[in-house]
């Protein structure tokens, strides 16, 4: 188990590299620059341009640029300007006397204030609420369906897992707030505030509807599998009790299959949330994300494009993790 652990920690690395190289060439393909504009929607004068790019190394090669910005370069004071390999994500071009690190994790100043109210806070906060809306819905429903198999209550789960899957969560969305807050006027159609659990509880269904969907489906799935083994059979045969059967020895060995599509899962509620938060008003990432890309901030394309591809390595080495305490067979390995 630590061998198998040990050889996907070796992949992040790698990983990272490429992810960053692909994203700091499609932002250098794209057309137009950071200083095309200024905050007014104004033409900036080459002059202005040219010592831009000098102040923040635009004008050099593009090698030199990313191996400036991945793993540091000598300031004009002599001293060592560490970068992304040092946790320094580079200032932001727009926001200006930020880095992007401080952006993420910033807490801003007033009481009770900590990491969930940073903007990642607030993206870790949905994820994990729709995450958990998800998996206690979604598994139970899945596991129902199973055992009441072609009957009207499989039939209603499996129209409800359909409509999840096949219907974008941002349409769902929208018609939430038509239905919640302009026709029912349950919720606001702008949230103001964002403490406590109530302002989060229809945007965290709206966004994890979409992998209930999909949970319940793969449960589902799984469960019918391993009720057709022939383990059940013989546990049956043995005289066990219905209730033995399916607890002990079904949703065990199901849980196997599911919990693998859990850890993808919660790192896609995290990363994919960018229309959900803007939608809602969320202030997450994804909004600095989105205004990063029409305003050319490198340095915060690169930072989000970067933390996403951590969390997905991170979520996909959790999984085999849990792989590995839930099935005996990959502890032996």
């Amino acid at each position: 188990m630590t061998g198998l652990l040990f050889r996907r920690f070796i992949w992040f690395f790698p990983v990272i590299i490429v992810i960053s190289l692909i994203t700091f060439a499609l932002m250098k393909l794209a057309p137009g620059g950071p200083w095309d504009r200024d905050a007014e929607s104004k033409q900036v004068d080459p002059r202005t341009q040219k010592l831009l790019d000098q102040r923040f190394g635009l004008d050099r090669p593009l090698p030199e640029q990313y191996l400036r910005y991945m793993v540091g370069y000598i300031n004009a004071k002599g001293s060592f300007e560490c970068g992304v390999v040092c946790g320094n994500l580079g200032p932001s071009y727009r926001q200006r006397g930020k880095n992007v690190q401080d952006i993420f994790f910033g807490v801003p100043e007033g009481d009770g204030r900590n990491f969930f109210h940073s903007k990642f806070g607030y993206s870790l906060r949905l994820g994990l609420l729709s995450m958990s809306f998800a998996v206690f819905v979604g598994i139970p429903m899945g596991v129902i369906s199973a055992l009441r198999h072609n009957t009207s209550v499989d039939y209603l789960i499996t129209l409800v897992t359909n409509v999840g899957v096949a219907v974008p969560s941002f349409v769902v969305a929208f018609f939430a707030i038509i239905v919640l807050a302009v026709g029912l006027h349950l919720i606001p159609v702008v949230q103001k505030s964002w403490s406590g659990i109530t302002p989060w509880i229809v945007p965290a269904m709206v966004f994890g509807f979409g992998t209930l969907a999909q949970t319940a489906r793969f449960t589902r799935s799984a469960m019918l599998e391993v009720m057709s083994q022939e383990f059940i059979r013989a546990a049956r045969s043995k005289g066990l009790g219905e209730r033995v059967v399916i607890w002990k020895h079904t949703v065990r060995n199901m849980l196997i299959p599911v919990v693998t599509n859990l850890g993808p899962a919660l790192v896609g509620l995290i990363t994919g949330s960018i229309v959900i938060e803007n939608i809602f008003g969320i202030p997450g990432i994804g909004r600095d994300f989105v205004l990063s890309i029409g305003n050319r901030d490198y340095p915060l394309i690169m930072g989000t494009t970067l933390l996403y591809a951590v969390l997905i390595v991170l979520g996909n080495l959790s999984v085999d993790l849990l792989y590995g305490l839930i099935d005996p067979r990959v502890r032996s390995e």
